[in-house]
């Protein structure tokens, strides 16, 4: 065979080998992430923890401002003064000093601070379910970031193993025992190897920078030195707590009806009572006032707001009725893909492990002339397949936990928050 036809291929191979070390020899990925227990120690400092907690902050306040006693109304009142007559001057005047103040009867500040509690409570359920969401997204993103590492580590490997094959193919050829039409193939191979190469590279770029956006770190992270993609989540036997989001319902509920009784107090009469001393300067004497002032119920009996009240109270018991039954229903979907996703991840570790030795063995049959280029492309193909499939089954044992991990109010795989 002519050596102008041998030298593409070479030629085309040497560039990809090149082109392989010159990926491998850049910036060394030296900074590796912290740990993903630490990462869930450090959750307090991110935004969402940090809104939760100044949300919950002003609600503890606003109870601590409902306990307060409004302020008395401080009055001076002067009459007869400065007219015509014998009201002509001051000589005449009466001057009246008063002090007054809301009874608040019928309840009225019990059942502000009902209603402030229950806010509160709600606000605090809400800061725990946001603890449970931002652990569960930190789980994500770290699984994700690991997976996108070891996929631009698979994805490396294949292309290691695809110029390795290219090379031996076209020894073959230009030995005469393979046609010209297999180095073509192994060079257009190696250019779909190298271009999953920089897919992957982009892909735990992005990866990486998620995590360290979402945990707020100063150093970006490159690597991942603790692994969670391996842990196994512990089945826990016990009763299932009650999810976080069921439990914001129950307190948006019960808050819901302290504002009904709220409102029907607003509807009673607000009493007014106030007392003070009048002093009458014609007489040079002094005496006592005292008073009530109750207003009359003739047009505003709050009954609209009352109305609202109750029909909020019934979008929240709506809420809850729906919340207990999709959380039933996803702790039971999360823990049958669990399950699945651990059977799955052994299965697939078992197909790792038999795709090697096919690969492995159609090897040394392709060195030996025993089995044919497409065997091995095939056998490899099977290889890169199958260590895939068993990444994608380790992701998906992780994303199980968090489903279930946030529906139990904890976080993933037992971390302490």
């Amino acid at each position: 065979m002519p050596s102008s036809f041998r030298r593409p291929p070479r030629f085309a191979v040497g560039c990809a080998v090149a082109a392989l070390a010159v990926a491998l020899s850049g910036p060394a990925w030296a900074d590796p992430a912290p740990g993903y227990d630490a990462l869930v120690a450090r959750l307090s400092d991110t935004p969402l923890i940090s809104e939760a907690g100044a949300l919950l902050d002003a609600a503890e306040a606003r109870v601590r401002q409902a306990r307060v006693r409004p302020n008395p109304v401080l009055g001076l009142e002067a009459e007869n003064a400065f007219g015509s007559g014998p009201f002509e001057g001051y000589n005449n005047a009466e001057t009246s000093l008063t002090l007054s103040t809301d009874l608040e009867l019928w309840g009225r500040r019990g059942a502000r601070v009902d209603v402030a509690r229950a806010e509160a409570d709600t606000a605090s359920r809400r800061a725990n379910l946001v603890a449970a969401d931002a652990a569960g997204r930190l789980a994500l993103y770290y699984a994700e970031a690991e997976a996108a590492d070891r996929r631009f580590g698979l994805a490396t490997e294949a292309l290691t193993l695809t110029l390795a094959d290219t090379r031996a193919a076209l020894a073959l050829v230009e030995e005469g025992r393979e046609p010209l039409l297999r180095g073509i193939e192994g060079q257009t191979e190696a250019a779909a190897a190298r271009a999953r190469l920089d897919e992957a590279q982009a892909e735990r770029d992005a990866a990486f920078a998620r995590l360290t956006g979402f945990a707020m770190l100063v150093v970006p992270m490159t690597s991942i030195d603790q692994t969670l993609l391996d842990r196994t989540p512990a089945f826990v036997a016990t009763e299932a707590p009650v999810a976080p989001a069921v439990l914001v319902a129950q307190a948006e509920r019960e808050a819901a009806d302290r504002r009904i009784a709220v409102e029907r107090i607003r509807a009673r009469p607000d009493v007014r009572a106030s007392v003070g001393v009048r002093r009458f300067e014609a007489e040079d004497a002094t005496a006592l006032t005292f008073g009530l002032s109750v207003p009359l119920p003739l047009f505003d009996r709050n009954r609209g707001n009352v109305e609202a009240a109750q029909a909020d109270f019934r979008a929240a018991d709506a809420r809850l009725r729906g919340a207990r039954q999709e959380a039933e229903a996803d702790r039971v979907a999360a823990r049958a893909r669990l399950g699945s996703a651990a059977s799955r991840v052994s299965a697939t570790d078992s197909g790792v492990s038999s795709a090697e030795e096919a690969y492995r063995l159609s090897r040394i049959g392709a060195e030996a002339g025993r089995i044919s280029q497409l065997e091995l492309r095939s056998s490899r193909a099977a290889l890169i397949a199958a260590r895939n499939a068993a990444l994608d089954a380790r992701l998906a044992r992780v994303r199980a936990e968090i489903d279930l991990a946030r529906l139990d109010g904890r976080a993933p795989f037992g971390a302490a928050q």
